[in-house]
């Protein structure tokens, strides 16, 4: 058995490393040794997360994920969370996260035995539920968002998201060496409205 550490966080911004302390700790507390950590920057509203595949890609039945939170691991909608779930269970691997102590036993459980069993259903509920948690509150920040632009618009207060000025910079750069578009995109994440605003901006006026 192996255990892997999964580490993310929602953006750039944040440190996905944060925790990694906290699990490291946990392991050792049980024996264990975490044999790899999987650090990515993504959200958890999305499957698009290779870090988190190459985790699953690497394991053998009977490894264990090992999490901070069950919110690292999804944020996801229903459907979402049922194809990373059949994922997971297809290939045999434990789910153990900080924030929910009845998977704690996972860690150390025997291979095929009937409290090995019932803990992985018991296990398996809960999951679902704090996964449930996790998304509503995920849909509720962001419908607390939405309002509040909505009401810093009306009230002329609202002046969208600054700008990525050294980002914004490198993009106008690429563009001035050549660089085509979905190069830059792959390259910097930004979108092609982006890239469409600042060609046209480094555009030489018309005479």
């Amino acid at each position: 058995m192996h255990v892997r550490a999964y580490l993310r966080a929602s953006t750039k911004d944040q440190d996905a490393n944060r925790a990694r302390d906290d699990l490291f700790r946990f392991a050792e507390e049980r024996g264990l040794k975490i044999a790899a950590s999987y650090v990515e920057n993504e959200s958890g509203a999305s499957l698009k997360r290779p870090e988190l595949f190459r985790l699953l890609n690497d394991c053998h039945p009977g490894d264990v994920l090992l999490v901070e939170q069950v919110d690292r691991l999804s944020r996801l909608n229903a459907g979402d969370w049922e194809r990373l779930k059949a994922e997971i269970q297809n290939r045999r691997v434990k789910v153990v996260a900080l924030d929910l102590p009845t998977s704690w036993m996972m860690a150390t459980a025997g291979k095929d035995d009937i409290q090995s069993r019932m803990l992985d259903a018991i296990n398996g509920m809960m999951l679902d539920m704090l996964a449930a948690i996790a998304r509503k509150d995920y849909d509720d920040r962001k419908r607390r968002q939405a309002q509040g632009i909505v009401k810093a618009k009306a009230e002329g207060r609202y002046r969208g998201r600054p700008e990525d000025e050294k980002r914004n910079d490198g993009i106008m750069k690429m563009l001035a060496g050549g660089m085509s578009w979905n190069s830059i995109i792959s390259t910097t994440g930004c979108s092609r409205s982006t890239i469409s605003r600042l060609a046209k901006k480094a555009a030489p006026p018309s005479m």
